[in-house]
């Protein structure tokens, strides 16, 4: 039951970060938002951030959560095993297209993602040309079409293998034109106020790559995969810089990681349950001044 009866803040818009099982962080903050039946004017999420935006839409405290720690620590499906066996470092299809189903472990509540009129957008990268593609409710339209999407924006390029919706291969959406922010699109829909979700730490930049042809060389199958992750760097640092200056003048909260502890591939239970239990006391701490902010 949530904590509290429900409140809108139909200005404000949530905008998360992915990051992989970094993820469990993060978690904690989404938990609380469901637990206290917050609702936003607009979400949006990329890669890792995918899931937590239509887990928050379903108003699911269990997929959340299990979602980055009990079901990415599962040895069948994430680690070296499924790796070797060809379905990738995290097994994307049973991950987003078979363990959401109504009679599996870690079922997706469609009916209640479905009742929710909250706009969204996650985005992914098609791998043969290079656009960013976004998808919302219009893409919807079933459990099915709506993981394959999550999936697709999740799609880790070397790690996971490359899923393909209506004949084209598509990638993670944090190698797109959002950098993996979703800021643009935010503002874009017209929302000048946004609440943002970050798992990297307030001073983390990205780096340049140092040796770009052995990028371009390990993703020679896919070039315009290739360049979107060179050109990433500074797309990241760019859209983080917006942010922080939106901070500055009150328009944005911004929620970084305090303790992160862990990779974006970690799969050690012990530790992301640690990663999600930090994420919770940070939430807490932090929790009467994202209230503040929604209120205005």
């Amino acid at each position: 039951m949530p904590l509290s009866s429900p409140q809108y803040f139909p200005d404000v818009a949530l905008i998360i970060e992915g990051g992989g099982t970094r993820n469990a962080y993060t978690a904690a903050m989404v938990d609380q938002l469901i637990a206290h039946d917050i609702h936003f004017g607009w979400v949006g999420g990329v890669s890792a951030g995918s899931s937590h935006t239509v887990n928050f839409l379903s108003g699911d405290r269990f997929r959340t959560k299990a979602s980055f720690v009990d079901f990415a620590a599962d040895r069948r499906h994430a680690g070296i095993r499924p790796f070797l066996r060809g379905k990738g470092y995290f097994h994307a299809e049973h991950m987003y297209e078979i363990a959401p189903g109504a009679d599996q472990e870690f079922p997706f509540d469609f009916d209640t993602f479905s009742s929710d009129p909250t706009p969204f957008q996650i985005s992914a990268v098609r791998a043969d040309t290079g656009e960013t593609v976004y998808w919302g409710r219009e893409s919807a339209t079933d459990l099915s079409q709506l993981m394959k999407r999550v999936r697709a924006s999740s799609t880790m390029p070397g790690f996971m293998p490359i899923p393909m919706i209506d004949g084209a291969p598509y990638v993670d959406g944090a190698i797109g034109e959002t950098g993996g922010l979703m800021l643009q699109p935010a503002v874009d829909a017209g929302f000048t106020r946004f609440l943002v979700l970050a798992s990297r730490p307030r001073e983390y930049l990205r780096a340049e790559f140092t040796r770009p042809k052995l990028v371009a060389a390990a993703l020679r199958r896919y070039p315009a995969v290739a360049r979107g992750v060179l050109a990433r760097p500074a797309l990241y640092n760019e859209t983080k810089q917006r942010l922080l200056d939106l901070e500055k003048t009150g328009q944005a909260y911004l929620f970084f990681s305090e303790d992160m502890k862990i990779n974006n591939t970690e799969t050690n239970l012990a530790k992301l349950r640690a990663t999600f239990e930090a994420g919770m006391q940070q939430t807490q701490r932090d929790w009467p001044a994202v209230m503040e902010f929604l209120r205005g």
